[in-house]
Formats: C-alpha cells, sequence, structure tokens
C-alpha cells in the first residue's frame, strides 16, 4: 500500500511537472509572439510616418518655445518652478511664452536644466529626421548629423558655461555646461581649462572634420617635387620617341595593376570580414531535431539551415548562406533564434539591392571626359601624338547617370523571412514525403528567384530530385520551379523558387555598378542581375554574336533597349556605330535621334533605322562589302583583328594616304528576325551566315531578337554561329530547346526573367529595366549635341539590275546636270553618288545614273567597293578642254 501511494505520489509530481513544462512554454510563446508584434508595429511604414509628422510639428512647438524663452526666461522661471500638476491644472497661472505653459516648461527644461542656448541644435535634428520619415526626402545623413550636432552641444555648453560664469546670462551655459566647467576648473585653473578647450576643439576638428594641419608642409614638398620632375623631364629624342611609341601599353600596364591592388586590398578586407563571421558563426550551437521513424521510415534529420547578412559582393558562395543586401553599410547584426538553428538577422525584411551605393564616387563620367579631353585637345595636331578618333567630336559628353530613374521599390516586393523559412519547410517535407534526405540547405536572393541549395544525403540518386519537379511546384504553388542538378562548379542542387513578389532591376543600378564603370571591355554590356544579385556585364566583342528569342512579351525589346544603352553610356560616337533594323516600325525609332553620332545607314537611305524589309537585304550585303574591304586593310596592316590594327592606327604606324582609317565597331541590330525569314529568306540567312562566320575579327558584331523560335527561323547554320544566346520565358520545352539547346525556358516567370547560354555554362538573369522615357531622355541628351555631317556611310551596293552598258557614255543621252556633276566631282576630288545626291539634292536614282555616266565618259573610275570612285581629272581647266574635244 505504501509503495502505490509513493509511485501514486511520483505520477502526481511528474504530472505537475509536466503542466508546470507546458505553462511555462506558453508564457515563452506568448513573449515571442508579443515581442515579435512589437517589433513588427515599429517596423510598420505607416507608423514612421506619423512618428514623423510629430517629430516635425515638436521641432516647430520647440524652436518658438525657446526663442521667446530667451526673452521672458525672468518672468516665466518663477512660476514654472512650480509643481507639474499646477502647471498642467492651475488655469490662473499665465506665463509669457510665446507656446504658453508647456512651451515655457520645454524650454525651462532644454536650456536651463540641460545644455543652455545650444540646445537649439535638438529641433533642428528631430526636423531634418520628421522630414526623413514623413517625405522621405534626405537633406543630411542623419547618423553623422546626430553625432556631429551632440558633440558640438557638448562642447559649446561647456565653453558657455565657462565664458559666462558669475554672469548674469550664466543661464545660457545651462545645468550641464556650469557643473562641467566648475568641475574642469576645479582641476586644472582658468587658464588649463582653457588649453583643454583648445585641445579638445583641436581633436574635434581632426577626428570629426578630417582636418589636416599637415596641408602647408604637403603642399610645399609637391611643388619642390613638381619641380624637380619637371627639371629631368629633359630626355633625348630616341627615348622620348620610344616612350611615344610604347605609351598606350604602358598606360594598360599601370591601370591593369592599379586595378589589381586596389582589387586584392579588397578582397583582403573582404576576408577579414569573412573570418569575423565565420568566427561569430562557430560559436553558435546548432542542434538537429531528431524525428522517429514512421512506418519503418529512414530517419531524417532537419537540415541546417542560415541567414547572413553580409552584403552580396564578399560572399564567398557557401551553401550556407542566405545573402542579404542592404542600403546601409553600417547594419548590427542581431541573433535570432528559430527553430533551434541560431543565425544573424539584420532586419526582418530583405531589403532593396544596392541601387545608390558609391554612386557619385564611381560615375564621375563627365569629369573624366572633360579632363581627358582638356589634355588631349592641348597636343592633337603634333606629329609625335598619338591620333586620337574622338576629337572629331571634342565636345561630346557621354549621358548622364541621372537620366534614368531609380524605380523605388514598395514594402510588398521584399522577400520577408517567413517566406524563406515557409519555402524551405515545404522543399524538405516534399523531399522527406519520398524518402530522401538532406544535409543542409542554403537560399541565395535574387530580385526575381530564390535559390535554394541543398546538400543531399550519402546514397540520394540526383535523378529522384530533378524527377521532383512538378511535386515542389505543387507544394510551394509556385509559377514554375526549375532545378539545376547539379550547380556547375558545386556540390550541391540547386531549386530555384520564384519570390512572391518580385522587385525591378533599373537601368541605373548596372550603369552605376563599380563592374561596368571600371570594366575595360571593348564593347561593355550590363544586361541585368544574377539570381546572388550581382550586377551581370559581358563583352560583345567576345561573345562575338547574341541571339534573343521568347514569347511576346516577355522583355526582348527592353533587353535590347538596356544593350544599346550600355553601349551609349561607354562609347564615343567616333568608336561605335549602329546599324539598326526593325520591321515592326516602332520598337527603334526612339533612336532616330542620335542618328548623326552613331548610326550607319546606306548612301541612298532616306532614314538610319530600316524599316522596310526590301532595303534589309542591301544593307546586310553594304555590310559585307564593308567586312571584306576592312580584311584587305587588316592584310596590309598585316594585323589579325581590329584591336591591334586600330592600335597601329592610333599610334600613326599605317599611313591614311594608303587608304588606311581608324575603324569603329558595328553593332548590326535586327529586332524581329522571323519577319526578315518570312519576306526574304535565303537572300537574308545568308549574308548574315557569311558575317556571323567572319565579321568578329574585324569588329562587325550581330544581335538578333526573334519572337518565333522555331526551326524554321533560328536554323542550324544560323545556331551555329550564335554561341550566345539569351532566352526569355517561352511557351513549350520545344522552343526552349531550339533556343538554348536545353530546356529550362519555359520554367520563367516572364517580365525581364531570362536564360543567357554562352555555350560553356547557363546563367539566369533579371534583365535590367529602362523605360521609354528614360531612352528618350538618354538619346535627346545625345541629339542635342554637336554631331557629325551625317550618318557614318556604308559602302555602295551595285545595283543587280544594272549591266556595262549602262554605263557606255552617250554624249546625246546625258542628264541636264552632267556638267554640274562633274565639275562638282572634280572640285571636291571625292567621286560618290552621295556627294551628287546631297550637293545637287536629287534622289539616288537619278543620282547612281549620273555616275555611271561619269564614269563612261571616263571622269571617274570604276565602283571601289567601300573607297571613293578615283577622279580622272585633277582640275577643272582639263575638264573644260575635255568638254571642248566632245562638243559637251
Amino acid at each position: 500500500m505504501a509503495l502505490k501511494n509513493k509511485i501514486k505520489s511520483k505520477s502526481t509530481s511528474s504530472g505537475d511537472f509536466a503542466d508546470d513544462l507546458k505553462s511555462e512554454k506558453k508564457k515563452r510563446s506568448s513573449k515571442s509572439n508579443f515581442l515579435e508584434q512589437a517589433i513588427d508595429f515599429f517596423k510598420n511604414d505607416k507608423v514612421h510616418q506619423v512618428f514623423g509628422a510629430f517629430l516635425i510639428a515638436y521641432s516647430v512647438f520647440s524652436i518658438i518655445s525657446c526663442i521667446s524663452y530667451l526673452y521672458y526666461w525672468k518672468f516665466d522661471d518663477s512660476l514654472i518652478d512650480n509643481s507639474l500638476r499646477d502647471i498642467l491644472f492651475n488655469n490662473d497661472l499665465v506665463v509669457k511664452n510665446w507656446m504658453s505653459k508647456l512651451g515655457a516648461l520645454n524650454a525651462h527644461i532644454f536650456i536651463k536644466q540641460w545644455f543652455g542656448i545650444v540646445s537649439l541644435i535638438f529641433p533642428f535634428i528631430f526636423f531634418i529626421t520628421g522630414l526623413n520619415l514623413l517625405f522621405n526626402i534626405k537633406l543630411l545623413p542623419i547618423a553623422r548629423m546626430s553625432r556631429i550636432s551632440i558633440i558640438i552641444i557638448l562642447w559649446s555648453s561647456f565653453v558657455l558655461g565657462f565664458t559666462l560664469n558669475n554672469s548674469p546670462w550664466a543661464i545660457f551655459g545651462g545645468a550641464f555646461g556650469n557643473q562641467l566647467s566648475f568641475w574642469i576648473v576645479s582641476l586644472f585653473g582658468k587658464i588649463g581649462t582653457i588649453i583643454v578647450i583648445l585641445l579638445s576643439f583641436t581633436t574635434i576638428l581632426i577626428i570629426e572634420f578630417n582636418v589636416s594641419f599637415r596641408n602647408l608642409k604637403l603642399k610645399r614638398e609637391q611643388s619642390e617635387n613638381d619641380s624637380s620632375n619637371a627639371e629631368s623631364s629633359t630626355e633625348d629624342e630616341e627615348i622620348e620617341e620610344k616612350r611615344i611609341h610604347d605609351d598606350s601599353e604602358k598606360e594598360g600596364f599601370f591601370e591593369t595593376l592599379f586595378q589589381k591592388n586596389t582589387y586584392s586590398q579588397k578582397l583582403k578586407d573582404d576576408d577579414l570580414s569573412d573570418e569575423k563571421v565565420e568566427a561569430e558563426a562557430l560559436n553558435f550551437e546548432i542542434k538537429h531535431v531528431e524525428r522517429k521513424p514512421v512506418n519503418e521510415k529512414p530517419e531524417i534529420k532537419t537540415p541546417e539551415f542560415s541567414i547572413n547578412t553580409q552584403p552580396i559582393e564578399v560572399q564567398s558562395h557557401s551553401p550556407i548562406n542566405i545573402i542579404e543586401e542592404s542600403n546601409q553599410q553600417e547594419d548590427e547584426s542581431q541573433a535570432i533564434t528559430f527553430e533551434n538553428t541560431t543565425f544573424n538577422k539584420a532586419a526582418d525584411t530583405i531589403t532593396e539591392s544596392l541601387v545608390n551605393n558609391g554612386l557619385e564616387i564611381i560615375v564621375p563620367k563627365e569629369e573624366e571626359t572633360a579632363n581627358f579631353e582638356d589634355i588631349e585637345q592641348i597636343n592633337h595636331y603634333t606629329i609625335d601624338m598619338p591620333f586620337d578618333p574622338r576629337l572629331d567630336l571634342s565636345t561630346f559628353r557621354l549621358p548622364s547617370i541621372d537620366l534614368l530613374d531609380d524605380y523605388e521599390q514598395s514594402a510588398g516586393s521584399m522577400v520577408r523571412e517567413g517566406e524563406l523559412h515557409a519555402n524551405k519547410d515545404r522543399i524538405l517535407e516534399t523531399l522527406k514525403n519520398y524518402n530522401i534526405g538532406i544535409d543542409k540547405i542554403s537560399a541565395t536572393i535574387g530580385p526575381t528567384v530564390t535559390l535554394y541549395e541543398i546538400v543531399p544525403a550519402p546514397g540520394v540518386r540526383i535523378s529522384k530530385i530533378k524527377n521532383l519537379e512538378d511535386d515542389i511546384a505543387l507544394s510551394l504553388s509556385a509559377l514554375g520551379i526549375r532545378i539545376i542538378a547539379p550547380i556547375p562548379g558545386k556540390g550541391t542542387i540547386g531549386i530555384e523558387v520564384p519570390n512572391s513578389n518580385p522587385e525591378i532591376v533599373p537601368m541605373k543600378t548596372i550603369l552605376a555598378s563599380e563592374k561596368f564603370v571600371n570594366s575595360k571591355f571593348d564593347l561593355p554590356i550590363g544586361i541585368g542581375k544574377t539570381i546572388s544579385n550581382e550586377s551581370f556585364i559581358y563583352d560583345l566583342a567576345k561573345m562575338p554574336h547574341l541571339l534573343m528569342a521568347g514569347a511576346t512579351g516577355q522583355g526582348k525589346s527592353v533587353g535590347l533597349n538596356a544593350i544599346v544603352a550600355s553601349l551609349l553610356y561607354k562609347k564615343h560616337p567616333a568608336e561605335l556605330k549602329f546599324v539598326m533594323v526593325d520591321p515592326k516600325k516602332v520598337e527603334l525609332t526612339l533612336f532616330s535621334k542620335i542618328e548623326r553620332h552613331y548610326l550607319a545607314k546606306l548612301p541612298d537611305a532616306e532614314e538610319a533605322i530600316i524599316t522596310d524589309t526590301k532595303k534589309v537585304v542591301r544593307t546586310i550585303n553594304s555590310l559585307c562589302i564593308e567586312m571584306d574591304t576592312r580584311y584587305d586593310l587588316l592584310k596590309d596592316a598585316q594585323c589579325r583583328n581590329i584591336k591591334e590594327y586600330n592600335a597601329k592606327f592610333i599610334s600613326r604606324k599605317l599611313n591614311p594616304n594608303d587608304g588606311h582609317h581608324y575603324l569603329p565597331y558595328i553593332v548590326l541590330i535586327v529586332d524581329e528576325f522571323a519577319d526578315l525569314i518570312m519576306t526574304a529568306g535565303k537572300e537574308v540567312e545568308t549574308p548574315i551566315a557569311r558575317l556571323a562566320q567572319l565579321a568578329r575579327a574585324i569588329g562587325i558584331h550581330l544581335i538578333i531578337a526573334t519572337q518565333r523560335p522555331s526551326v524554321n527561323i533560328i536554323t542550324g547554320t544560323i545556331k551555329a554561329n550564335f554561341p550566345a544566346r539569351i532566352a526569355f520565358r517561352v511557351t513549350s520545352k520545344i522552343d526552349s530547346r531550339t533556343i538554348l539547346d536545353s530546356s529550362g525556358a519555359e520554367q520563367l516567370i516572364g517580365r525581364g526573367d531570362m536564360l543567357l547560354s554562352t555555350g560553356n555554362e547557363l546563367i539566369r538573369l533579371q534583365c535590367a529595366f529602362i523605360d521609354t522615357p528614360e531612352v528618350e531622355k538618354v538619346t535627346e541628351f545625345i541629339g542635342e549635341q554637336r554631331g557629325f555631317a551625317d550618318a557614318f556611310m556604308l559602302p555602295e551596293v551595285p545595283d543587280e539590275e544594272s549591266d556595262d552598258s549602262s554605263k557606255s557614255f552617250d554624249p546625246n543621252d546625258r542628264d541636264p546636270l552632267f556638267v554640274e556633276a562633274a565639275r562638282l566631282i572634280v572640285q571636291s576630288q571625292h567621286g560618290s553618288t552621295s556627294l551628287i545626291q546631297r550637293k545637287l539634292k536629287l534622289g539616288y536614282n537619278r543620282a547612281g545614273r549620273i555616275i555611271d555616266q561619269l564614269e563612261g565618259a571616263g571622269i571617274v573610275g570604276p565602283f571601289e567597293g567601300s573607297k571613293a570612285r578615283e577622279v580622272r581629272y585633277k582640275d577643272e581647266f582639263t575638264l573644260d578642254q575635255y568638254f571642248k574635244d566632245h562638243n559637251i
């Protein structure tokens, strides 16, 4: 019986313990819920706006009360000394302050009891902060402004307390200043206190305002160094010629060396930050929850899942980090526990990407262009200086980054922590249902999709996970799931899950990034951001041609605008020309304003942007003639590519009298290739294939876009010569395989989501968004500047219908303007149809007939491709003699 009572008492005590444990868990959960609700409340945007309005109102109230206190403090202080109850509820108590009793009390606390008259700085801080919270107006950086203001308040209160001590105005030093000055004087005396004031003032200038008292000495040393350098700059003519000869190589070497040093230093700093994060992570104890097997299934542990607030640029691609970017550079991470796993967390939501970080430092494009021109214009026309093609438009300025918009993201476009963990749990649950064990799982947050990287348990076949693509999509209720099994270069399997609220990647973010600004590519293009929020910059000259395809409305036109905008922000008009083909007549017409700067056309073309499919064949054949002519120039110069040729021409190793000239890059853009194939067929496909095969070395590159990625449009000949391909969302796997030779494009979510294939790897990108008004502002900025006399003229294409008999000269059948055209050709010593067409204001057909008659008469030579025809009469006297001999 005693034993039963003992067992009963033990069971009762154990039951009470269990009840106490449950109640304790409920209390903890309620506390944690209350803390989360409080955090969410203070992070609410509406709360921020209300608090901002309160700060603005309070700042106005405080400044008025403090100013009136300066006049009536003697009268009001005697009444403010009463109790708080009398101040609030005694209506007979009347003060002279402009803001009544509360204003007098507020000013009494700020000025008399705190820091004196310098307390007027506090309302200024409140006002600036309120503007930022309510209207998002950032007049000053709040953190630095607050820090400097507090230092000024403390130092000024101390100085006023010392200077106004034992005077009727001692109140304006404040209680803090008076007490501090009294204590310092008792320690150091008055003279010592003055020394302390000067020492503290000097310290503030050095630490907070970066004032250096060595400037005078440094300037003196710099002037001495300049004078010594000027004296030692006299060298032999041979050394000077050698220096000029290797100038370009030296410049590139030192720039590369500087860039490497800067980059190595950055990596060193990043490694230190990585080591710090890893050291902190090692202190966390991660426990796996052991689960009992159900129905004799193998034991599956909950894998490790962690979030790291480290910026994306310095991540080490470890499979245990969720990368999160912040607009602030000095966020302090806060430890939060979630499901027995400890991780770092800076905010409840994943913040926006680095849109404006370092913009003012990295992109001083106008200043760099101005400095370059100021230096080169002085020495341009001297024989011993390298040739600079950009000085033909010496006043040209590249577009400003301010012409583009930021597209600030709304709060709904940010990826929330709850969404990340909910998706993680669903993925694990789906894999667990199929007895697939996972060791680790991580997430990398991108603009539109989040990449969950998983490390399967030993013995798990990759094909089992690959076959669960539809099941995972069903569990996540997502638009499209793409599984990468395995990820190239990593021992992980990737699951790309679209974000519920995708972000916009502004074009301004890409063009202002350090990668784009400091890129040394020949034709740099910033197309968008990767899944890890890194700006993706590639060189079109290395691709060397690009094929874009996708369904209607998925972002091809925006992608073309982004490509053109990237080149406009990086290349001078003398270095780059566009040949634009737009069968739809509405997509590329925005760039007609830059015709005299960047566009190329046929001599007889009225518009530089080709919208008539009948003229496309002549244009592409003209590019083939230009290609052959350039290869002849490279052969004569003994160069293998355009880069070597231009380097020789810039260093003045090629004689312009031999036909050599600077060769700009030419980019052919076709907006709708399917329409050309339907109307022209082989007439278009054959020259395009020829250009794709041969034109890379001489600087002609092709960008072809189509919305019909079928095999009869994108033929094998085209695909073989376009190794770089961009696929936007398509409707079927067949179209995806036609573009990329693999599936995946059908799983994209649209609106700029794309896959880039460079032949070796497949990269998922979010295309940068540039709207039509932005393109208009950029083209207007360029078009308003001084340009060339006309667009870049492509070689003339001989008319297929004409024969040699048409060029025979019949004096009785000559054109009425034959004599005038002949005199014009001889005077200018330049035989071309375009010259007659422009000067005599004729159409191309009539001007072509006149040039044929001049050729038949022997005044000009035969057609020579891109070169002007030879003028066989050197002056008008011999021409007049010819006219007399033939009775013309």
